[in-house]
């Protein structure tokens, strides 16, 4: 009868695997010391991560540091994972020791295993498996450059969604705008009468709210494009060849689409996360705004009979388990719930970026989850 585990080995001794699992022993240890959130790490995180092990791998044939055969084998590896197989795989906590070596093992050891996999070596196989997720698949890597570049690629392949539903939204206020240009109403100042203003303006100017949200999320994105990838474990490329760095980012940026530069200090991309703290308080402006607005579409759909009733949202589910026919604004109000968690993720970040020392921040795992 086939066993529901086996054994793999690292420097602390033995652990029990599932079977069928494609990572190894270092990532079981982590799901056993952390079961925290019972949460996986975002698919765009795993992608960032498994893409930047299949541009090392490349880059590190074309520069004659790795075997050809093993080399194929982990770019296989990591393009099944980037066209979705088998990321139920990566298990480890977003909330885990620092630095997120934990995050960084799990990817070596799926490709790995999965690279071994494609060579002719079953996952329970007693031979010497020749390649190592830390020899081969981490090749001039360290947990502290991927994850800094990986958090930097997850969100610059997120940043067109969320521009894409902002401009949505503006468009749809814009078209309201139009419709409602010809009414005229009381505008107010300190919620008492002011003089009047056409509620077309009151809507495009929440069109124009988000418009401008979205030119700065794009403007702090572009901190977020410089990549200190190869910088290795202190920002000194120690162990990782002179033109790996060039090489990197030349490579994720045609691998990836996106624009991507060159850390021009490679110990500041190491210790500072000053990139990712500006583009959490761009989406934090973003998350305000529409705070803002959902309140002012309460207040103005307030009533109907004892409110300002000046709009009526569309009934979309009953309000009340006592009260027949009541409605509520139950879209706005998510809204705003939404972003006050949005707003708390913001100070997250800000605090995990403040606690970085010396040549490193070992709390990017939380940024990881937050941002």
């Amino acid at each position: 009868m086939m066993s529901d585990y086996r054994i793999e080995k690292d420097s602390l001794g033995e652990v029990r695997v599932p079977a069928n699992a494609y990572y190894g022993a270092q990532t079981q240890r982590a799901v056993d010391n952390f079961p925290i959130s019972g949460m996986k790490p975002y698919p765009a995180f795993v992608w960032s991560q498994v893409m930047i092990k299949r541009a090392a791998a490349e880059v590190n044939l074309d520069l004659g540091l790795l075997d050809e055969k093993m080399a194929r084998a982990i770019m296989k590896a990591a393009d099944e994972i980037l066209a979705g197989q088998h990321l139920d795989h990566f298990v480890v906590d977003p909330f885990q020791a620092g630095a997120g070596t934990s995050h960084n093992m799990n990817a070596n050891e799926v490709i790995a295993n999965r690279a071994n996999e494609i060579l002719g070596y079953a996952l329970d196989s007693t031979e010497k498996k020749p390649v190592g997720p830390n020899d081969h698949v981490n090749m001039a890597q360290s947990t502290n450059d991927t994850i800094p570049t990986a958090i930097r690629l997850g969100a610059l392949w997120r940043l067109d969604e969320v521009c894409a539903s902002l401009q949505a939204l503006a468009d749809a206020f814009r078209a309201k705008a139009q419709e409602w240009d010809g009414i005229v109403k009381s505008g107010r100042t300190h919620l008492q009468d002011a003089v009047p203003v056409r509620l077309g303006q009151e809507v495009g100017a929440w069109a124009k709210a988000i418009e401008r949200d979205i030119e700065k999320l794009k403007m702090a994105a572009e901190g977020l494009r410089r990549l200190g990838i190869g910088g290795t474990a202190t920002g000194s490329a120690l162990n990782a060849h002179p033109e790996y760095h060039s090489r990197m980012v030349k490579k994720l940026s045609l691998l990836s689409g996106l624009t991507l530069y060159e850390s021009d200090d490679l110990f500041e991309s190491m210790q500072s996360m000053q990139d990712a703290v500006f583009f959490s308080s761009a989406i934090r402006t973003t998350a305000q705004d529409l705070i803002r607005i959902a309140n002012d579409i309460r207040m103005l759909s307030s009533g109907p009979t004892t409110g300002l009733d000046e709009i009526r949202l569309p009934a979309v589910q009953p309000g009340s388990s006592i009260m027949p026919g009541k409605v509520n604004p139950v879209i706005p109000e998510v809204v705003n719930q939404t972003n006050f968690l949005v707003i708390g993720l913001d100070l997250t970040v800000t605090l995990a970026a403040s606690a970085g020392q010396l040549q490193l921040n070992v709390m990017e795992p939380v940024i990881t989850f937050a941002l």
